[in-house]
């Protein structure tokens, strides 16, 4: 494995104060996509603990972007994470791991093959350099990068203390475009979706929707919203 060390303007090009103010010093990467990157991007994320639905739509999700050639981004978590990976792969499509860990350990274990070919054949990304000891804050750093390599991010499925709600608040920070997939939006046990709606965020009826707005540009605001 070959890990490239890079800032984020050598990843993603010129950043904005905002996007600058939010990201990470270095980035440790390993893989074969062009750097800088390339796009569209977009990241599609949710629960861990997901349901047959969510994994469903996740793979749909995924299908769709890759089949329109845009790059496919998400965490490498089990459920709707591990679906959208290797429903990109599958397809032919690009995909991007955003790693909580750094790049030489595998969380969750059994997703190892499938890091080792995303480490080969398209990328992984980890702002924590080896040796580093992974903590609990580590995933939401995570998700914050995430939303910044991303042109738009979408939410598959979500519990109110989902980690994933973190990168939804930050997409929404730096004016990305941020969906809510319908059956979410469904859920009125749920208060976080329409706290989002509040900020911007959209319904996604259909995955087409997303390439529809990417890329998306390059404007950011600063929310008061928690996270």
């Amino acid at each position: 494995m070959i890990i490239s060390t890079l800032t984020p303007e050598d990843l993603l090009g010129p950043l904005n104060d905002v996007e600058k103010k939010y990201a990470p010093q270095i980035l440790y990467v390993a893989g074969n996509l062009p750097i800088p990157l390339p796009g569209p991007r977009a990241a599609v994320i949710g629960s861990r603990k997901a349901s047959p639905e969510g994994l469903r739509a996740a793979s749909e999700i995924a299908r769709t972007l890759a089949r329109r050639e845009v790059i496919v981004v998400s965490g490498l978590a089990e459920g709707i994470d591990t679906s959208v990976h290797e429903t990109t792969i599958e397809e032919g499509g690009r995909t991007i791991a955003v790693l909580g860990t750094p790049l030489n350990r595998f969380y969750p274990q059994k997703n190892f093959r499938l890091q080792e070919v995303i480490m080969r054949d398209h990328l992984a990304i980890s702002q924590f350099p080896i040796g580093h000891r992974t903590q609990r804050k580590d995933f939401p750093l995570r998700n914050r990068t995430m939303a910044l390599i991303s042109d738009a991010s979408i939410i598959v499925e979500a519990g109110d203390s989902s980690g994933s709600l973190h990168q939804g608040w930050e997409a929404l920070r730096l004016g990305r475009p941020l969906f809510i997939w319908k059956s979410v939006m469904n859920d009125f046990s749920l208060s976080w979706p329409r706290k989002m709606l509040e900020y911007g965020a959209v319904e996604l009826k259909e995955p087409q929707d997303v390439v529809d707005v990417l890329p998306s540009p390059k404007t950011t605001v600063e929310i008061n919203a928690p996270v």
